[in-house]
């Protein structure tokens, strides 16, 4: 262990009630872009779920849209997290930001985003991006690496010179959420923690001890 990790303070920034926006997701927007100037990858996050026997798992996946309507990501529809969110539809999102000491931790309900939607992005993606999304069986086992690439060699060639449509088993998650909770690091690991809380159609602004 780096006993100078053991000595780390956090001192770059405060977070006071009168710091953030009203609007949760105006507030994280904010936060978002100055990720964005700051971190490598920070649109990566941690997505948790849990099964309908209640164990838990949780793995990164790239944040592809957020606002008002929810935070949104792509994947496979045959996996692990599929299979969980299918059983049990709600999830929790977590950003971390060490170069800026904040975190951001969203929970709520998980919905499918529209064909018409996941179609739209798939179309976006580099081609090899989408070859790969036909290769792979989330989650499944396999003997080794050579019968994935047997799996794109046979899908590239069945796709070659033509477009690359999106497969019936991927598509993309919207997490709606019902809390927000910004964390921003703080001396004497005394961070501070500014949780929105969702009553009826309004945002209430609750602070949390560290």
């Amino acid at each position: 262990m780096n006993l100078a990790d053991l000595r780390k303070d956090y001192s770059l920034h405060g977070l006071s009630e009168g710091d953030v926006d009203a609007d949760p997701f105006r507030q994280f927007s904010a936060w978002f872009d100055q990720a964005q100037a700051a971190v490598a990858e920070s649109n990566a996050m941690t997505l948790a779920t849990c099964s309908r026997d209640g164990s838990p798992s949780a793995r990164i996946v790239l944040l592809k849209g957020h606002g008002p309507a929810g935070f949104t990501f792509f994947t496979s529809y045959d996996g692990r997290k599929a299979l969980e969110l299918a059983e049990n539809p709600r999830a929790a999102l977590l950003f971390y930001w060490p170069e800026l000491q904040r975190q951001v931790r969203i929970e709520g309900a998980i919905e499918r985003t529209t064909r018409e939607e996941s179609a739209e992005y798939f179309a976006r993606r580099p081609r090899g991006s989408q070859l790969g999304a036909w290769a792979s069986h989330q989650s499944r086992a396999i003997v080794g690496r050579e019968s994935l690439e047997a799996s794109l060699a046979e899908v590239t060639a069945r796709f070659d010179g033509g477009e690359v449509p999106c497969p019936p088993f991927w598509g993309g998650y919207r997490l709606r959420a019902e809390s927000l909770e910004f964390w921003q690091g703080r001396p004497n690991r005394l961070h501070d923690r500014l949780r929105y809380r969702r009553e009826g159609d309004r945002w209430v602004i609750e602070r949390l001890s560290p």
